[in-house]
């Protein structure tokens, strides 16, 4: 890309939240940096990471890059909005710390976002990778399809509220770039926690404006054992509390799209899926061995939408803690 071009194309602002995984973050950035799309900045904010990111940060030597430390840990969400906040482009995308770029993910979805401005978001499917970077195909697969993406024609989604919030089809945390001035940064409540890309696929679906899904797949997320999908069927107590926040998260939003009135059709998804996962908490709870607070989550989903998991977790809640915590 020559300069003169560099000046015609708008600022993008990749968005790099970081915690202490100086390898993988290493292997982001240089798939940010290598970006044919070249009229960029690179918001890295460190969240108090033990080892020296700025050292790794400083070593590519590209004036592109702007990185901040917090002295003390803010938690991932706050770190993830004051990130976000830095930003100065017309449109901002999110590289976390532990995914990857194809080269030109951002020259083939941004012009998409210059050519229309009734458009919130660009969006395109992304590879699954394993913790060494190798790509799995086969998973890459079966998570097109399960996401809804794998026969998504290509084009404008308007209202995309399906697509985004039943189907799950949009990654805003990793495979959409966004136009930056359609989103309230501050008014972003902090309860969104680790769901804060679904609320952001809300808060993008309440501009009015659409979607454009690109069908290749041009980003890489990366599973290892810090990820959700690993974290899913441990009972290490500490995975089970970062799932019990994580599904915390999930309930908060679904009870705002619950009160949305343009999300009335979707209703009865978002109430059975709000009850499913105040059972998932409860069972959560119930590994944790802290019985009381796992009943109440298990009445909470019982009386929104009766389903039999939830009776047998609390069937089960009544029987010794070392038998229930096996649930």
């Amino acid at each position: 890309m020559t300069f003169e071009q560099n000046l015609q194309n708008p600022l993008v602002s990749v968005i790099t939240p970081t915690y202490n995984r100086p390898a993988y973050l290493k292997e982001a950035l240089s798939s940010a940096v290598r970006q044919t799309y070249q009229n960029i900045e690179i918001v890295v904010s460190d969240n108090c990471s033990p080892q020296n990111i700025q050292a790794l940060v400083e070593s590519f030597g590209d004036s592109r890059i702007r990185f901040s430390r917090n002295e003390t840990n803010l938690g991932m969400i706050a770190n993830t909005l004051k990130a976000f906040k830095m930003a100065k482009g017309k449109y901002v995308a999110c590289l976390l710390d532990d995914d990857m770029w194809e080269e030109d993910y951002l020259a083939k979805l941004v012009p998409l976002l210059e050519a229309n401005s009734n458009l919130a978001l660009a969006f395109c499917d992304h590879y699954i990778m394993k913790a060494n970077g190798e790509i799995d195909y086969v998973a890459s697969e079966n998570c097109s399809r399960d996401f809804k993406r794998a026969h998504l024609k290509e084009g404008v989604y308007q209202p995309f509220w399906k697509i985004g919030l039943v189907d799950g089809s949009i990654a805003t945390a990793m495979a959409a770039v966004i136009r930056r001035d359609i989103i309230d940064w501050d008014s972003i409540p902090h309860e969104v926690g680790g769901s804060w890309d679904v609320y952001l696929t809300y808060l993008c679906g309440c501009s009015g404006l659409g979607a454009y899904y690109y069908p290749e797949k041009l980003t890489r997320y990366r599973e290892h054992e810090q990820t959700e999908t690993m974290l899913n069927g441990s009972r290490n107590r500490k995975d089970v509390q970062v799932k019990i926040g994580k599904s915390l998260a999930d309930v908060f939003c679904y009870e705002q799209f619950m009160k949305d009135e343009r999300l009335q059709e979707f209703k009865p998804y978002f109430q059975q899926r709000w009850a499913h996962i105040n059972t998932t908490v409860g069972v959560a709870f119930l590994r944790a061995e802290k019985v009381d607070q796992a009943r109440s989550y298990f009445w909470r989903s019982l009386k929104q939408n009766f389903n039999l998991r939830a009776v047998a977790a609390l069937l089960l809640s009544f029987s010794p803690a070392w038998l229930a915590s096996r649930f």
